[in-house]
């Protein structure tokens, strides 16, 4: 009789704060975009504020990867190199990004904060590409 016996894996904690950064950041796009057709400096504090909650998750997503790297536990299901620079860049935009909607009115947004916050989100995409492409693969033996 053939048993299967498998790795004890440990759930990578940076995996549960990752999405909240890529969310907050792509509807700080949508946000800008909205202030740039409307005006109304409501969609600019939703933007600062979005930033700011992508920025915190984020940083809490660095402190997860550090003790993922710790934890032998999560050798295996730990982000690629591609990845990690992808987010470092995104987290890098929206940092800058950030003080760009410290300013006041239009000219925190339009066009310097709209590019930026379009750039964070297309680096988003490609991180996303690259999270897709990479290969962790569990090894399972048989006795």
């Amino acid at each position: 009789m053939q048993t299967l016996q498998h790795h004890r894996l440990g759930y990578p904690l940076q995996r549960l704060f990752v999405p909240f950064p890529f969310v907050s950041f792509s509807l700080a796009l949508a946000t800008d975009i909205a202030y740039w057709q409307t005006v109304n400096l409501m969609w600019q504090n939703f933007s600062s504020w979005l930033l700011f909650a992508g920025l915190l998750f984020g940083a809490l997503a660095i402190l997860a990867a550090i003790i993922d790297l710790i934890r032998p536990s999560t050798r295996l299901l730990r982000s690629s190199l591609p990845e990690v620079l992808g987010f470092v860049i995104v987290l890098v935009l929206a940092f800058i990004n950030s003080f760009v909607h410290a300013g006041d009115g239009w000219t925190a947004v339009v066009p310097t904060g709209l590019a930026l916050s379009a750039a964070t989100f297309v680096t988003i995409l490609l991180t996303l590409v690259f999270a897709a492409r990479s290969k962790r693969t569990l090894n399972w033996s048989t006795p």
